[in-house]
C-alpha cells in the first residue's frame, strides 16, 4: 500500500501525481492532491480549483477576486468567455 503525503493515510487506492516541475506525490484522495498542489486565491484564501484568474503574476479564484489587484490601466477581468462587459 501506499501512504498519502497529505493526511498520511496508508491507503490500497492511492495515486501518483507528478508534476512537470519533476516532483512525485502519493495521495489517497482527490481532496488531498488539491489541498498539497492547488494555488491558494490572493483575496479569500480558497483554493483555486478550477482555471481561476492571474493578474500580474498573482492568482486568483474568480474575476471578482481578481479585481482586487492593482491592475494595469486597461485591465478587463470577465467571469466567463464571452460574457456581456457591459
Amino acid at each position: 500500500m501506499a501512504v498519502c503525503v497529505t493526511c498520511g493515510n496508508d491507503y490500497y487506492m492511492a495515486f501518483e501525481v507528478r508534476t512537470v516541475g519533476g516532483g512525485t506525490y502519493t495521495f489517497d484522495s482527490f481532496e488531498c492532491a488539491i489541498q498539497k498542489l492547488a494555488p491558494v486565491c490572493e483575496h479569500c484564501g480558497t483554493r483555486i480549483v478550477g482555471h481561476g484568474a492571474e493578474v500580474s503574476g498573482r492568482f486568483y479564484c474568480c474575476a471578482h477576486c481578481a479585481r482586487t489587484a492593482d491592475a494595469p490601466i486597461g485591465f478587463e477581468v470577465r467571469d466567463a468567455v464571452g460574457a456581456y462587459p457591459g
